[in-house]
């Protein structure tokens, strides 16, 4: 029996209770034994406060979901009933199981009989399906579904399921005709084309354990993959090293402009600038005239001329949008609720916003104002999206650069062209740019990205404000100047800033690797540890 306890912090409390029993003469049993404590703090049925101070005694490191209820085990079978909250299973019943895991990292396992009952999932608090699923592997195979990366198929230990796993490799997927009609023609493509799968297959299951959170052998390469693989992709791990990391020295900064221009303004070569850029950055006294280019405020092949008229229509534009809720009356803004609750927001975030810095320092700063009309005009700009909270965080530096308050409104709506999906209702592109970050650990930091799953970390939920806001809370101010013109050069890619956290995770993971953080230690300690980092400058 496979056993395992944990406290549900109801007003009940049900325990999950796993045992482990080997005998030679009977099958293994997944059991599950769910006893309900008496709460010492109820009488006569009326509601109580829970003991806080509960001891159940033992590590609790599993918990049942959904309690387990008579009827409902009698109504699958083969699933048994031992007593009045439990349930068992034979592990020659067990067809399937399914890892999931939930928004915040913890994970869970579905158990699924051979007859098509699913049993009550447990939820792994603390880490730990790892040893349950090795420890279920002495007695059974855990195959991957083809289909399903999640999903694993449960096969016994005889001859018959080698024979069995074998075919799940599918060395040749056409039928037996025409396998001898293809080997007739080209012998070699045929045969070492078998063979290229057996090779891929087995190249994981004979590389020897190299890191103490990754005890992988011969005897459990049919074990599920170490981290929630996505269904529709396959994960090859060929032990391959990266091998050193080459020494990279920043360049000088971009410190003239002018002999980057034609006769008529226009720059020469959009391309070198950016390169210059991402190398060395820009000197400050040129970032106001550059980051117009960077954020499109300008176009890379205009005229001086073309600037000028540029700029006197944007001018002409930005304030007819302000006028459009400067001239908003208050009874009118109280029939308005969502730009009375924009102005609320903005109002909010503007007044803890870089009060650290100079421009933004004390109650009647004009930067303050600044900052809340750029802010109310962008909401006026766009409608849809309006103002969200981390909006103020990234208009800062571009109205401190620029002390202008119509060159930073359009400096900001470029910005936003490239971060605006970060600020949607929806959050998916910010679902998907942790589960790419995930991955860059996977390939960069295994044993980091494997720490952090035990941790119930490993959704990487701790690095949102950092991609939400490209660190602009992470670093000094004058760090972010230089960060964020190299990230909007979007050299070498788009998503360089996902190599960015991934390298900061990578240099910080002696500061938690084999300590004893949980979730929330981690989601503290984690977000200012960039504070601790530093932008490398010429």
């Amino acid at each position: 029996m496979i056993v395992i306890p944990h406290p549900i912090p109801t007003r009940s409390h049900f325990l999950i209770h796993c045992t482990g029993i080997h005998d030679m003469t009977f099958c293994p049993y997944i059991c599950c034994f769910v006893t309900q404590l008496v709460d010492t703090h109820h009488s006569d049925g009326e509601g109580g406060v829970e003991d806080t101070n509960f001891d159940p005694g033992y590590e609790p490191d599993w918990a049942v979901i959904s309690t387990v209820k008579r009827d409902q085990v009698r109504e699958h079978p083969p699933v048994k009933e031992t007593s009045q909250w439990s349930f068992s299973l034979p592990l020659s019943e067990l067809y399937s199981l399914r890892r999931s895991r939930f928004s915040l990292g913890r994970n869970f396992l579905v158990f699924t009989s051979r007859g098509g009952h699913p049993l009550p999932p447990l939820h792994f608090h603390r880490g730990g399906t790892r040893e349950l699923l090795r420890a279920m592997q002495r007695y059974i195979i855990l195959a991957p579904s083809p289909v399903d990366g999640r999903l694993f198929l449960a096969y016994p230990h005889d001859s018959g399921a080698l024979s069995q796993s074998f075919d799940e490799l599918h060395l040749f997927d056409d039928g037996s005709s025409d396998l001898v009609s293809r080997f007739i023609q080209d012998p070699y493509a045929t045969t070492f084309g078998g063979f290229s799968k057996v090779t891929n297959f087995f190249r994981g299951a004979l590389r020897p354990p190299d890191s103490p959170f990754h005890p992988r052998g011969p005897q459990d390469h049919h074990g599920p993959p170490t981290a929630d693989d996505e269904p529709g992709f396959e994960l090859i791990t060929c032990g391959v090293e990266l091998g050193p990391k080459p020494d990279v020295t920043r360049g000088q900064p971009l410190d003239k402009w002018e002999e980057f221009l034609d006769p008529e303004g226009r720059v020469k070569d959009p391309q070198q600038i950016k390169e210059l850029v991402f190398r060395g950055g820009i000197t400050p006294s040129l970032r106001k005239d550059v980051w117009k280019f960077l954020l499109g405020f300008y176009p890379w092949n205009s005229t001086v001329k073309e600037r000028e008229d540029i700029l006197r229509m944007k001018t002409d534009e930005y304030f007819r949008m302000k006028v459009q809720w400067k001239s908003v009356s208050e009874e009118q803004e109280m029939r308005n609720s969502l730009l009375r609750g924009y102005r609320s927001l903005i109002e909010r975030d503007v007044s803890r916003t870089d009060r650290h810095n100079t421009f933004f320092s004390g109650n009647d700063n004009p930067g303050l104002t600044l900052l809340n009309d750029v802010l109310m005009t962008y909401c006026m700009f766009n409608f849809d999206l309006g103002y969200v909270q981390g909006m103020s965080d990234l208009l800062a530096p571009l109205l401190f650069v620029t002390q202008n308050e119509v060159e930073s409104f359009w400096c900001l709506t470029g910005f936003m062209e490239m971060v605006h999906q970060n600020f949607e209702e929806s959050q998916e592109a910010m679902k998907q740019q942790l589960l790419q970050l995930s991955l860059l650990m996977k390939a960069l930091d295994p044993e980091l990205l494997d720490y952090l799953d035990t941790q119930d970390s490993g959704s990487l939920c701790f690095c949102f404000r950092w991609l939400l806001i490209w660190f602009k809370r992470e670093f000094s101010f004058e760090d972010i100047l230089s960060l964020w013109e190299v990230l909007w050069t979007r050299l070498p890619c788009e998503n360089f800033h996902l190599l960015m956290a991934a390298s900061i995770l990578e240099s910080q993971r002696g500061e938690f690797i084999g300590s004893d953080h949980d979730f929330n230690t981690i989601l503290k300690e984690w977000n200012p540890v960039c504070s601790s980092a530093a932008i490398a400058h010429p």
